[in-house]
Formats: C-alpha cells, sequence, structure tokens
C-alpha cells in the first residue's frame, strides 16, 4: 500500500532545502557567494534544520528502496538507480552546475567575461574548489547511488526472508516509544568516534562520517518500512512526546554548545544530544505525516514529479540570482522573499514548460520518458 504521506514529506523537506540554501546566503557559514550583509541572528534557526533535514531524506529515500524493489530484482533495480541518478548528475556537472561556479568566480574577482567564455573552456577544467568542475549540491546522488547499489544483498535478503529474527526483532523495538529509540546508539558511536577525525566534505573519497552515518540512517528506512504498521502505529499514537523531547533536546544542546568550551566531555556529552534531538524530530515528522497527510491528491501527484527537477535547479537559479541581489542595499525580509519567490517561479517556469514537456530533456533530470 502506497504511503502519501511519504510523499508529501519528500516534497516537503526538498522545498524545505530551497528556504535553507537561501538562509546560507545570509549567515556567517561558508557558501558560494555571500550577501554584503551577514545576519548572526540566522545562526540558531539554521542549525535547528540542519539536524534532521538531511538524515530524514537518507530514511525516505530507504524507505522508497523497500517500494521499488517489490517489482524488481537486485540487477533491475541496480540499472534503474544508475540510470535514475547517474545520468542527471553527469548532466548536472557538466550544465547546472557550472552558472553557480561562473557567478562565484565573478563575485571572488576570480573569472572576468562573459559566461560562454567561461563554458565550456573554463568550467570543466580541475576539480572544485581549484579548479571549476563539481557537483556541488548534487552530491547527494552519488551518495545515494553508493548506498543504494552497496546494500542490495542486504536488502535483497530481507525482502526474501520478511519474517527473519532482524525484523521481528525490529518491530519488537518499534512498539515502543522509549526503546524506539535504540536506533540512536549506532549513530551516536558514529557522531563520537568518527566526525572528528572525518569533518564532512561532500567529496565522496575520504568523507567517512558522511557516508558511514548516511548509510546507516538509509538502511534504517529500509528495515523501518519492513516492520509496516506497526512503525506508523508508533509515531503516530507518541508524536507529542517524541515533540516534547525534541524540543528539550534541542534546548539542552544550545545550552550546551552556548555554556561551555569544547573539550571531550562536551563533545561526548554533545554527540549524545545530538543523535536523541535528531532521531526525535524524524519521528515528530512521521508521525504528523502519518496523521495528516496520508492522502492523494491531484496536487501530490504533480509535486510528486517536479521534485526531483526541482531539487536539481534550484540552487543554480537562487545562485545567479543572489548574484545580482548581493550588493543592493535592501533589508533580509525584502532580499529573501525575492531570492526565494524567484527560485520558485523560475524553477518552475523551467519545470513546467521546458523539463516536463520535452521528451528527450525528461530523463537528464531523472524523469521518466512521457507515455501517450
Amino acid at each position: 500500500m502506497r504511503r502519501y504521506d511519504l510523499d508529501w514529506l519528500r516534497v516537503l523537506v526538498f522545498a524545505l532545502l530551497i528556504f535553507y540554501h537561501v538562509g546560507m546566503f545570509f549567515v556567517p557559514w561558508g557558501f558560494h557567494i555571500k550577501n554584503n550583509i551577514i545576519y548572526d541572528s540566522l545562526r540558531t534557526p539554521m542549525w535547528f534544520l540542519n539536524q534532521w533535514r538531511l538524515p530524514i531524506l537518507f530514511i525516505i529515500s530507504g524507505m522508497g528502496t523497500f517500494y521499488a524493489l517489490r517489482k524488481r530484482s537486485g540487477k533491475q533495480f541496480a540499472l534503474e538507480r544508475i540510470k535514475r541518478l547517474l545520468i542527471p548528475l553527469i548532466f548536472g556537472m557538466l550544465v547546472i552546475i557550472p552558472p553557480q561556479v561562473y557567478v562565484e568566480r565573478l563575485s571572488k574577482n576570480q573569472f572576468s567575461g562573459s559566461y560562454f567564455e567561461f563554458w565550456p573552456s573554463q568550467a570543466l577544467i580541475g576539480i572544485y574548489p581549484e579548479g571549476n568542475l563539481s557537483w556541488h549540491h548534487l552530491w547527494f546522488l552519488p551518495y545515494l547511488l553508493l548506498f543504494s547499489l552497496l546494500l542490495i544483498p542486504l536488502f535483497l535478503f530481507f525482502k526474501n526472508n520478511p519474517k527473519s529474527k532482524i525484523i521481528h526483532w525490529i518491530a519488537q523495538l518499534v512498539k515502543h516509544p522509549i526503546k524506539i529509540y535504540a536506533f540512536v546508539i549506532p549513530l551516536y558511536f558514529v557522531e563520537a568516534f568518527v566526525e572528528p577525525y572525518f569533518p564532512v566534505t561532500h567529496a565522496l573519497i575520504g568523507d567517512w562520517f558522511t557516508i558511514i552515518n548516511y548509510t546507516i540512517l538509509f538502511l534504517f528506512g529500509f528495515l523501518l518500512i519492513t516492520v509496516k504498521n506497526v512503525f506508523w502505529k508508533t509515531v503516530e499514537t507518541y508524536r507529542f512526546q517524541f515533540l516534547i523531547t525534541g524540543m528539550l533536546s534541542f534546548l539542552l544542546m544550545l545550552f550546551l554548545v552556548k555554556s561551555y568550551d569544547d573539550s571531550t566531555i562536551r563533545h561526548f556529552t554533545e554527540a549524545l544530544i545530538k543523535v536523541v534531538n535528531m532521531w526525535s524530530w524524524i519521528l515528530v515528522l512521521f508521525g504528523f505525516a502519518s496523521k495528516y497527510l496520508n492522502k492523494k491528491s491531484s496536487l501530490l501527484s504533480y509535486c510528486n514529479q517536479a521534485v526531483y527537477p526541482f531539487y536539481i535547479l534550484h540552487q543554480s537559479v537562487m545562485l545567479v540570482l543572489a548574484y545580482y541581489l548581493m550588493d543592493l542595499e535592501w533589508g533580509l525580509a525584502v532580499k529573501g522573499s525575492t531570492l526565494t519567490i524567484g527560485t520558485f517561479a523560475l524553477s518552475w517556469l523551467l519545470y513546467e514548460f521546458i523539463i516536463r514537456r520535452i521528451t528527450f530533456i525528461r530523463p537528464l533530470f531523472g524523469l521518466k520518458k512521457r507515455t501517450y
């Protein structure tokens, strides 16, 4: 049975990604180009989103893998993943990402000239940041492809053994609102013992914390969906308890970071609070989505088709707009609203009138060819 709440969550979290990347233009953290005024007050809400926005996407992707494998063999699934992830990645690196690098080079006085003087003669030379070839925000695609192919044997085992002891054990854990937090144990060890030595780079090679952490979450998504209604009943029934836990753990994490200097004790304590906080908000989102969003609609059908092209397009559209806005003497509300609305509007126009309608372009954005 299709879970429409998962489709809604996927759409909403990817939409949230646009707001997040707009926010990156204004906060003190490193980003490709920055606004002429930086707003330190945005740190906390951005940090809050950072705790769960990517983890829940990998869990949802793991859940989607369960459905994808129901009607496919391992080989068919692998070929489908390669087609749907690798083709848009290659196209994105050659065509979609270069405008981002171009406006960054212009803003930092590292290049002067028109875009077609930059692409392709300069755009495809060298690996970013020293060179210009990059996957930027499309890093999600090679990681997802890696996890999908790597875990096929394990997924096939669970598919062919739905009554295995592991699945039975998972079902027993997720029945209970406290035992369900056992899932944070492997996440805690990765956060505490791997993250300090392997900072996040999104470069794939050597990015061990990111690879291990998101592989676990991807696997969790598959396992949670195998126990079916047991999981959904728990998150829906106890959603308010999970919400309280999420709010308290985030406040505690804020207090810890602002009150104590970095130390070994703080690191291990913060790692525990961080994974509990992350897991709580993921359970909250699944719980409220199960309660209110598990409904079919024509809007969902449209958005579900559009979300992948939007993801591929949005950051290039946003950064080009941001380049022309960055030095204007506008306030945060006006500039942020203009950037957000403009990114959504231009991405939609490109999707609706080009990507969606032109058959040979559709696979470049991960869409199936149109059937007439």
